[in-house]
């Protein structure tokens, strides 16, 4: 079946429409998940109510767009509502001073997996806009936006969140290099 006519019966609310579609894109938006969500039962709960929106909203997909980027604006977007309705994930901090830290990490003795290991574990403020900016393209206003904090809060967000992870990197290359004496 073409994504047309898939799209086209998901409108109709045909149930194994919605589970063709469910089954072509989960994986997909479960990994987009797994980077907005504290652990993995946040994320499955993510992906199910980002789902429950898909249905809900399908009708308003235009095909002028890719449709895979239309799941993942929604995929983000519940999967931040959960922070917005937080309010103590985003206090407000002291914006001054934050200098912008550059982290490299062009070494290929690091795993992707330690990589995002060490990104799943920075505090829900940092880890957001962190994904949000680096990960996925977002500009600092556009996160203000998004997550409903303040373009100095997203940037010096971002600048702690590379902090954190620069320390955490150069924790992981003293061990290996200890570890290889």
């Amino acid at each position: 079946m073409s994504l047309e006519q898939l799209i086209k019966n998901c409108i109709k609310q045909d149930a194994q429409a919605q589970s063709q579609l469910y089954r072509q894109y989960a994986s997909k938006l479960f990994s987009l998940c797994l980077k907005y969500s504290k652990n993995y039962a946040q994320a499955e709960d993510n992906l199910h109510d980002a789902f429950l929106v898909i249905f809900s909203k399908i009708d308003q997909y235009n095909n002028k767009g890719s449709f895979e980027g239309w799941l993942k604006r929604i995929v983000i977007n519940t999967s931040l509502q959960r922070y917005r309705n937080d309010p103590g994930v985003y206090d407000i901090i002291n914006e001054g001073n934050i200098e912008d830290v550059t982290v490299n990490i062009e070494d290929e003795s690091l795993s992707l997996d330690f990589l995002l290991s060490i990104i799943q574990e920075l505090p829900d403020r940092y880890r957001l806009v962190f994904n949000l900016y680096v990960l996925d393209g977002y500009s600092h206003v556009e996160i203000g936006e998004l997550i409903n904090i303040s373009t100095g809060t997203s940037k010096s967000n971002l600048a702690r969140a590379r902090v954190i992870l620069k320390s955490k990197i150069e924790a992981h290359k003293s061990n290996v290099n200890s570890q290889s004496i």
